[in-house]
């Protein structure tokens, strides 16, 4: 039986967990409800927690921009090749650098992990990408930006925690390094994979700020740079309109807010399923050689 002071302890804990939670659920349920809200009721504040005159004018803003769906198709496609790209340079680099026999392998690791804390900097990838001759392709997305040195050191972590006899058998067995990747550390590492690459699809998906530098052409932008054009482009339509319709159901603020609950509802849609694995995938950094 747990005495007093411990349950006064759980009780804290448990107050304060879900303080949080509601600091954290607020400001999401409070967008949606802003989304979904007339502009009067959300000018004048009363708006709080549920929504006041529902109206989806907004949205139907939002979805009858021209460039929407290619800006969706784009990002997708951003997401999906980028980050099976992002993994499988992630293998490569993370599986050598989980064997001891590797030579050098403390001088690798160091360098890499070197670029964890130094970069080059903005200006010096810019000029690297134009010197490429990769400035406005979808190339520089997916392969400039590819790899997250942390990421990497994860990986090599979980690789790491497999039992060195497994692969012993394997080579008894005739397996090459390739084989006992692919049919024994890979199949072992499905929780590390998931976690890894719902953080590069996560990055993949939020990408905004190289592909606005990096892409000029309207038909290869993401959505993030798409929805920061719209919503100021809104915010100047909605000044320039004010004076002529006041009757309006949307305003710059209930735009601002439908923007994001569309640019967030594909993450919100797969992280559920992939949670178990991300729980226990972000355990394994804590592993140590």
């Amino acid at each position: 039986m747990k005495g007093s002071g411990s349950k006064l302890a759980d009780f804290i804990i448990y107050a304060v967990v879900g303080l949080i939670a509601i600091i954290c659920i607020y400001p999401f349920i409070y967008v949606l409800s802003a989304s979904i809200s007339s502009s009067d009721a959300v000018l004048k504040g009363d708006v709080l927690l549920f929504p006041k005159d529902i109206t989806i004018e907004a949205y139907k803003l939002v979805l009858e921009e021209p460039g929407i769906w290619v800006a969706y198709g784009n990002t997708i496609f951003y997401t999906v090749v980028g980050t099976l790209f992002s993994m499988f340079v992630t293998i490569c680099g993370a599986y050598p650098l989980s064997k001891k026999r590797l030579k050098g392998r403390s001088f690798f690791a160091f360098f890499i992990a070197f670029t964890m804390w130094f970069n080059a900097g903005i200006i010096p990838t810019y000029l690297n990408l134009k010197d490429l001759g990769l400035l406005d392709t979808r190339t520089a997305i997916i392969v400039g930006f590819a790899i997250s040195t942390f990421l990497v050191f994860i990986m090599r972590s979980f690789f790491q925690s497999v039992p060195d006899s497994l692969e012993e058998s394997a080579k008894v067995d005739g397996a090459n390094d390739l084989q006992i990747l692919w049919k024994i550390f890979l199949p072992l590492s499905k929780p590390a994979l998931i976690t890894v690459g719902l953080f590069y699809a996560v990055s993949r998906w939020n990408g905004y700020f190289w592909s606005m530098i990096v892409l000029n052409d309207e038909s290869k932008i993401p959505l993030q740079v798409l929805l920061k054009k719209l919503v100021v482009d809104m915010s100047v339509k909605e000044q320039m309109a004010n004076s002529l319709d006041t009757t309006s159901q949307y305003s710059a603020e209930t735009v601002i807010y439908a923007t994001i609950i569309v640019s967030i509802i594909p993450i919100i849609l797969v992280y559920p399923y992939l949670q178990k694995y991300f729980v226990k995938g972000t355990m394994i950094g804590g592993i140590k050689e």
